[in-house]
């Protein structure tokens, strides 16, 4: 309950969230650099790319090759 109240008052969101938002800008950060999504999945900590693209729309509300510009 602490930690959770410290990081609602610091971050606006639970620590399981903010874990979350931070796995994704791993993510992204390798993204753009240009590997693959896969690749990109595993490297950040997500099980596989269809973790990756659904943590993506459900914390930035759009595809993970929209989020990157058109990138496949």
């Amino acid at each position: 309950r602490w930690l959770h109240r410290r990081s609602l008052a610091a971050f606006g969101y639970g620590p399981k969230t903010l874990a979350r938002v931070l796995r994704l800008q791993r993510a992204l950060a390798l993204a753009r650099t240009g590997v693959p999504f896969a690749q990109t999945a595993l490297r950040a900590g997500f099980a596989d790319q269809a973790h990756l693209a659904r943590d993506v729309r459900e914390l930035a509300g759009m595809p993970l090759s929209e989020l990157l510009g058109g990138r496949e």
